[in-house]
C-alpha cells in the first residue's frame, strides 16, 4: 500500500520548516537557535500528574496579564507562540479562499503553518533596509485575513519602524488582523506595542518564554489581543495545551522574582552582545555587522561557506541566512556566553 496516496496533496508537496534542531551539528558551541545560553533551574511543585491540567492555567494567564500590562481575558497561553501562529489561520482564515500575509525576510514558521493549513500565501518583501513596504501590502490585500510582522524581526534583528506599524493596522481596518510578532522584545521592551490595544482592535501580538526568560525547551507561548480575537482562538486550541510541569515552571518564571531575574540577564546579554558587535567589526573577513534589538546577530561576512564550515568542523555551529535573507554571505550568531563568544572569535581569527 502506498500510504503517500493518502497524504493531502499540498502536504506532499512541502518541505518540513528546518529548525536550528533539524538541520543538526555536532559541538558544544550552539549559537543557531536563538537560545538563552545559560539554562535556569527549577524544581516541580505541582505533582498532581493523574489529572488533566487546566484548560487555560489560571496563575499563568494572570501572572502574564499583569506582566504585559493587559487583562486575563486579553491573554491565551499555548505550546510556544509556533502554536499561536497556527491558532489564527485556523480560527480566521478559509482554506483555499483566504490568504495571509508576510513580509520576508522574516520567520519562516508564518509561510509553512499556511501550506499545512491549505491556505494560500502572499509575500511582501521589504525595503532595502528591511522595513514595511506599505504600498507593495496595501496592493496585495485581497483575499489577506491576517497579516505577520516579526519585530525584532528575525533573522535581521531590527525593528520595524512604529509609525508604519500604525500605517499598516490603518491600511488594514475592517479588512485583516495585524500580527506582531514579539518574541524578543524583552530585548528592547520599550517598543511593544502591546499598550496600542485600545486603539486597535485588529492588533494581535505574540511573545514567548523561550528567549529571554531562557525556556526554549518549555514550549510555552502567548497570544495578547482584545477580548473577540481571544474568544475566536479559545474555539480552535487544544483541550489541554499546556502540561502540568510546563504551567507549574512558567508560573515560577513569572513570579516577581522571576521576571525580576530575567530582566538582569537581559541587561548582561545586551553588554555581552555589544562586546561581540566590537569584536566582529574588527574582523578583516567582517564586511559588516548589522544593529541588533534581539538576542542575535546579522553578519555579513566576505565568505560565509568558509566562516559556516569552518566553526561547524570546530563544533561552533551557527546559522546561514544569505538565502533567507537574499544576500549573500549572511550569517546569524546568537550571543552566547562571554566564553562562546571568545571561541567564535578565536575562530574567525583563523581564517584567512
Amino acid at each position: 500500500m502506498d500510504i503517500n496516496k493518502l497524504v493531502r496533496k499540498n502536504v506532499q508537496k512541502l518541505t518540513p520548516y528546518q529548525s536550528a534542531r533539524r538541520i543538526g551539528g555536532n559541538g558544544d558551541v550552539w549559537l543557531n537557535a536563538n537560545e538563552f545560553p545559560v539554562a535556569p533551574h527549577f524544581e516541580l511543585k505541582e505533582q498532581s500528574l493523574n489529572r488533566y491540567p487546566e484548560p487555560q492555567p489560571e496563575k499563568v494567564i494572570n501572572r502574564y496579564a499583569q506582566y504585559v500590562g493587559v487583562t486575563p481575558e486579553q491573554v491565551i497561553v499555548s505550546r510556544g507562540a509556533d502554536e499561536a501562529i497556527e491558532l489564527l489561520m485556523r480560527a480566521f482564515c478559509e482554506p483555499t479562499q483566504d490568504s495571509i500575509l508576510y513580509c520576508p525576510p522574516t520567520y519562516g514558521m508564518y509561510q509553512v503553518s499556511a501550506e499545512t493549513l491549505g491556505i494560500e500565501t502572499k509575500a511582501v518583501p521589504t525595503t532595502a533596509d528591511w522595513q514595511l513596504d506599505l504600498q507593495g501590502i496595501k496592493q496585495n490585500l485581497d483575499k489577506v485575513k491576517l497579516i505577520y510582522v516579526c519585530s525584532p524581526n528575525n533573522p535581521t534583528g531590527n525593528l520595524i519602524n512604529p509609525d508604519d506599524i500604525k500605517m499598516l493596522l490603518d491600511i488594514a481596518k475592517d479588512r485583516a488582523l495585524v500580527i506582531i510578532d514579539e518574541a524578543y522584545i524583552e530585548f528592547s521592551p520599550e517598543s511593544s506595542v502591546v499598550s496600542w490595544l485600545a486603539n486597535y482592535p485588529h492588533l494581535v501580538i505574540l511573545r514567548t518564554l523561550s528567549k529571554a526568560f531562557a525556556l526554549a525547551g518549555l514550549r510555552c507561548g502567548f497570544t495578547i489581543a482584545n477580548k473577540a480575537v481571544i474568544d475566536a482562538l479559545q474555539k480552535v486550541i487544544a483541550p489541554y495545551p499546556l502540561a502540568t510541569p510546563v504551567a507549574d515552571i512558567a508560573t515560577q518564571a513569572l513570579s516577581k522574582d522571576g521576571i525580576n531575574t530575567m530582566k538582569l540577564h537581559v541587561i548582561n546579554l545586551n553588554k555581552q552582545k555589544e562586546k561581540f558587535t566590537n569584536q566582529l567589526s574588527q574582523l578583516p573577513i567582517v564586511e559588516k555587522v548589522y544593529p541588533s534589538r534581539s538576542n542575535y546577530l546579522c553578519v555579513k561576512f566576505q565568505d560565509n561557506k568558509e566562516v559556516f564550515n569552518t566553526l561547524w568542523n570546530k563544533g561552533i555551529i551557527l546559522r546561514d541566512q544569505s538565502k533567507v535573507i537574499g544576500q549573500q554571505n549572511m550569517i546569524r550568531i546568537t550571543i552566547g556566553t562571554q566564553a562562546e563568544c571568545e571561541a567564535v572569535i578565536s575562530a574567525l581569527k583563523t581564517i584567512k
